[in-house]
Parts: C-alpha cells; structure tokens; sequence
C-alpha cells in the first residue's frame, strides 16, 4: 500500500526499513534497539530481519557509539545512531561537536560523515530526571551540523530517509510524547526538501512558529482563537539549522505579528534567534514585538510537575493574545 495511517514510532521504523532495504551500508547502532526493538520499539522487528551485523546492540556508552558511527563512516557505511534518551547525550557531546561536526571542514571537502543521530525528546511522558530534556539549541548552535525534528508520520518517515541519504551529519531529534500520534503516510511521496518549513494551517492574523511536539498545540491553539475570531497561522519550522528564514518572513509579512513557540527553555533557545533576525527582516512590517513561548530557565522538573513547566494551550493563547493587543 502506497498509503498508510502509521503512528510517527512505527513510521520511523518503515522508514529505516526501507533505507536499510535500498543500501547494505546502512546501520542500526545503540542501546536496545537489536532483540529489544528499544526502548520505545522504534527499531523493533529490524534486527530479526537484517541481523546482528546491521542492527548492533551496543554497550551502554555513548560517546563510544558515536565514536564508532563516525569510524564506520569514514569506512563507507551510513550508520544510523539511537541515543536512548535525550539526557544521555552529552557525554558524546565532545565526539558530535569536535569531531562529527568538524571533519568535512578539517579535511577540506575531502572527508563526509553521512551520521544520522537519533535522539527522542522533550517531556509529556513522566519520566525521571535526564529522560525529558530540549537540547535541540546545543546541536544548532555547532557549524557542520543538520539539526531536524519532524511533528507527523509523513515528515518522520521522509526526513529519516533525507537524513540518510544526505552526506552530512544530522541530529534527527523525535517528540517522544507524539509517538504515537498517528498520520496518514503516503510512501511514494515526493518529500519537500529537508530544510523547508511547511504551513499547517492559513491565517491572517499572526503567525505561530513551531517545531516537534508544540506543533499540536499550536494548531490546537490557533483552532481555539478561531472561535474568539482570530486568525492564527501556524507553521511548522521542521529545521533548526538551517532554518527556513524565508517562509517565516513570507508569513510574517502577511500577518504582522510572530510568535515562536517551543517546548525548550526561552532563554537562548531557538525562538531567540527566529525573533532576532525576522526583526531585523521585517521591522517594517511587525506590528508587535516578536514574543516567545517556552519552557523556564531551570532543570526539568519531576514528573508531578512537568504539566506546569511546559508551555501548553494557555500559555501559547496568552501570547497570542498579547500580541494582537499592541
């Protein structure tokens, strides 16, 4: 079936299916995604149908794991790196950003590492401490770097095979709590590129920019200020490096108002840098200040709590709403 309604889980792992299908020098490496199919069964079934030499279970480190995927690149392979949790990246941090981010660079073009690094993310799953961080602004801020979060099925089957195909690292950032979001699925697709931002929804109004798992609850925000008469775009930013600058300043122009929204810290998160260069594009335009919504300067909280940390439909109505009050 060309068409499929496929959870984002389940649609990831049709998607590494297919690419390990189509290439032999692509791998499947982490912790638990062989025999256990992972922690959240995004690899499950690959090792019963590819094997042990494809779909490596690997020792419980991290940087390791990395080390490993870029020695394999640099031998012709295309591994495909889980990290179990997004908390447990940093200590691969050194080897993504000294090493991975840099090589193309250092070698002068000689040199590619086609290292996809896979990385489920953010909260909304009552986890414990290091099982619900935002470090998507740590991998966007290093040069060498591809970092992409899709927020639906289509996007996360296509931009895994995109993440694959290309020849530069990528940081494939999943929304844990969307996992099981299901979504129509079409396989003979013919992707938008990697990099483009998409509009989810039309308005004229303001524009609400997102990424990952806060692209539901800005579409759900914006059908809720429909009801009080307000018309909210919503645009689904896909990309955190590159950015799509140009469909944010296209929709911006139209409705005269931003507000970005995401599920990391404000502060020096993404929304700073989206908020600083469309001012700086459409100064003339804006009839606001461009106003960010997001979670607070502090460790992620206990699950008890996380309800009240991250920013819902209240918080992203409530800058909307100021927003249209200036």
């Amino acid at each position: 079936m060309a068409v499929q309604k496929l959870p984002i889980a389940r649609a990831i792992n049709a998607s590494l299916r297919t690419a390990m299908e189509n290439d032999p020098k692509v791998l499947v490496m982490g912790e638990d995604v062989g025999q256990l199919g992972g922690v959240f069964r995004v690899t499950d079934g690959l090792f019963k149908d590819f094997g042990e030499s494809r779909v490596i279970d690997t020792p419980l480190a991290e940087s390791g794991i990395v080390g490993t995927a870029i020695g394999l690149a640099l031998r012709g392979y295309r591994p495909v790196v889980e990290i179990q949790f997004d908390g447990f990246v940093f200590p691969a941090y050194d080897q993504i950003v000294t090493q991975l981010a840099k090589m193309h660079a250092r070698s002068l073009g000689k040199i590619k590492l086609p290292v996809v690094i896979r990385i489920p993310y953010g909260g909304g799953i009552g986890a414990v401490e290091h099982h619900s961080e935002s470090p998507e602004a740590l991998f966007a801020h290093v040069a060498g770097l591809k970092v992409v979060s899709p927020s639906n099925a289509t996007d996360a089957y296509w931009m895994m095979q995109q993440a694959i195909q290309g020849d530069d690292p990528v940081i494939y950032f999943e929304p844990k709590r969307r996992y099981w979001d299901k979504d129509e699925v079409d396989l003979e697709l013919i992707p938008a590129p990697l990099h483009q931002a998409r509009t989810v929804r039309e308005g004229s109004d303001l524009t609400l920019v997102a990424y990952g798992p806060m692209v539901k609850v800005c579409v759900e925000a914006a059908a809720a200020a429909a009801e009080e008469g307000k018309s909210v775009e919503v645009v689904d930013l896909r990309s955190m490096s590159p950015i799509d600058f140009d469909s944010i300043q296209a929709s911006v122009e139209k409705t005269r108002r931003l507000v970005v929204v995401h599920e990391a810290p404000v502060f020096y998160g993404a929304g700073a840098e989206i908020a600083a260069r469309i001012t700086e594009r459409c100064f003339y335009h804006l009839e606001a200040p461009v106003l960010r919504v997001g979670g607070y300067h502090a460790p992620y909280p206990p699950a008890r709590l996380e309800e009240e940390y991250l920013p819902g439909l209240d918080r992203v109505l409530d800058a909307v709403d100021r927003s249209l009050a200036y």
